[in-house]
């Protein structure tokens, strides 16, 4: 049975904290990519466990960005991507309990996902994305929730350890808060939110020096890969009230493109007048990703869930295939016929 519903938050809350009672080996694992949402919240969550007397590992399906590294604790992360897989499996395998971080389906951690469908350990899933596999013995779920930087915190005070947080964590969860709305300009931006981010302020958190190393300390060929997308890749289809963008892998090494420079490229379709959906497809070699954003009631979470095998929220979403980029692109493409109606809509 879930332990903490959205309606009923405090309903087997005492069931977890007794069970965390006794030291434990813990695994957290994030998603693919990780943004600084999945690793903020992992990290704060791990320096909270260990606080708790728990034995605890953070394990990235794949490298995470540069601008997010500056994470006191994030050297000890294991990326799997990089490592020997049997290091993550092996950690996996002998885990007392898992937590699932940022991700509501086993599928967005591609081989991990397995693993942690044959562990013995119990599954923790704190998430606030759409429809969740429901895979997890506990969960903190709440797709009204601006980020799982939120949700942990909320956890870490419904049991009764709010104390225990600590300026580190503080700006781990405030950076997850931060870009999962977007710097407080998206629609998800609450009152909570503002709460939420006040106390972690006030425990200390550094909003000057968060924003400045994760939205202004960039390299040179980000910024350059920036002008050449809006200037030589940027396409708009009025008719469709859509832009889009396509990335080749050549392009992307032309760059030195490391992962997460692409990031909030995707949104500049959507700050031109009219558009109402923004998409940008890029080829990474081991598969092709897409980034869709949307406004209003377009649900780019039905788009890549039911077309690409992804998912998110009802405005931002991801997915991947393992077509070549140009089958990836006509699939898209020839999808807007279908969606002209939606995408014409108020």
């Amino acid at each position: 049975m879930p332990f903490i519903f959205r309606d009923e938050p405090m309903q087997h809350i005492q069931t977890f904290k007794d069970y965390l009672s006794k030291p434990q080996k813990m695994v957290i694992l994030t998603h693919l990519s990780p943004d600084a949402d999945a690793l903020g919240s992992s990290l704060g969550l791990s320096r909270y466990l260990k606080k708790k007397g728990h034995s605890v590992i953070v394990i990235a399906p794949s490298e995470y960005p540069d601008f997010i590294n500056w994470m006191p604790e994030e050297n000890e992360v294991l990326v799997f991507q990089k490592e020997k897989p049997e290091n993550s499996a092996q950690f996996i395998q002998e885990a007392d309990t898992i937590f699932c971080l940022d991700f509501s389906s086993l599928n967005r951690i591609n081989e991990l996902g397995d693993m942690v469908r044959k562990a013995s350990a119990k599954r923790v899933l704190i998430d606030h994305h759409l429809e969740p596999e429901r895979f997890a013995d506990f969960e903190q779920w709440d797709s009204t929730a601006a980020s799982t930087a939120e949700l942990v915190y909320q956890l870490i005070v419904e049991l009764g350890d709010k104390a225990l947080v600590d300026s580190n964590m503080a700006d781990f969860l405030y950076a997850g808060i931060m870009t999962d709305t977007g710097g407080f300009r998206h629609s998800n931006t609450s009152y909570k939110v503002f709460q939420v981010a006040a106390q972690l302020v006030e425990i200390g958190a550094n909003p000057y020096k968060v924003s400045k190393l994760i939205y202004d300390t960039n390299t040179i060929e980000r910024l350059r890969l920036t002008g050449y997308v809006l200037a030589e890749k940027l396409q708009v289809l009025p008719a469709y009230r859509t832009a889009y963008m396509v990335l080749t892998a050549e392009e992307l090494k032309r760059f030195s493109s490391q992962n997460g420079d692409t990031e909030g490229l995707v949104n500049y379709g959507l700050s031109i007048k009219g558009i109402k959906l923004s998409v940008i497809i890029s080829d990474r070699k081991e598969n092709i990703r897409l980034s869709l954003r949307s406004l209003g009631n377009f649900s780019v979470n039905e788009m890549a869930r039911t077309h690409f095998g992804g998912g998110g929220h009802r405005n931002a979403a991801g997915g991947q295939t393992t077509m070549t980029l140009e089958e990836t692109v006509k699939k898209f493409l020839d999808l807007l016929p279908s969606y002209k109606d939606q995408l014409s809509a108020e």
